[in-house]
């Protein structure tokens, strides 16, 4: 952690927000082409994931993964009327389950062995209309998951655990 303490309003709440786990991570190698499901892709501090068509669009974004929870994909399918829906329709890299997912916003949190720190929320896009039916874009507003920046390289695995890093305290 840097010597720069963080000032985020919900540092106090990280250490209650549970641990997660890593249940499925997608690649997509061209823009609009169908995300690849793998077992495990290497974080590239500062680009992407290699394989993802994303990882060399704009080098320091904030938009350099992408997390849903499965929890999220839950809710969504029960307002789209779904039963089920695989991951790789909504078009996020990873799906993790057991965490408070839009509690880790502005939070640093570690994946395996790589750092990341959440971004923003990843806000659905009008294809999700097309993905998932008249009302896809309403059942995903607040439930789109989190867009993240690799702070250190490293390979992610399906099963990996999800932990926030906590915060300095220098109280």
């Amino acid at each position: 952690m840097s010597a720069t303490k963080r000032r985020n309003p919900l540092d106090r709440y990280a250490k209650d927000l549970g641990v997660g786990q890593v249940t499925w991570i997608g690649v997509r190698p061209k823009r609009r082409e169908p995300l690849i499901s793998v077992d495990k892709a290497q974080a590239v501090a500062g680009l992407g994931l290699e394989g993802d068509h994303r990882m060399t669009k704009s080098p320091g974004s904030g938009r350099q993964l992408t997390l849903i929870s499965q929890e999220f994909i839950d809710q969504i399918a029960h307002f789209t009327g779904h039963s089920t829906i695989a991951p790789e329709i909504l078009r996020r890299n990873l799906v993790v389950s057991g965490i408070n997912l839009n509690g880790l916003r502005r939070q640093r949190f570690k994946i395996g062995d790589v750092l990341l720190e959440a971004t923003q929320l990843c806000h659905p896009c009008a294809r999700m209309e097309q993905a998932l039916g008249t009302g896809g874009v309403a059942a995903m507003m607040g439930h789109g998951g989190l867009c993240a920046k690799i702070l250190e390289s490293g390979t992610l695995r399906v099963g990996d655990t999800v932990e926030v890093m906590m915060p300095d305290d220098d109280s």
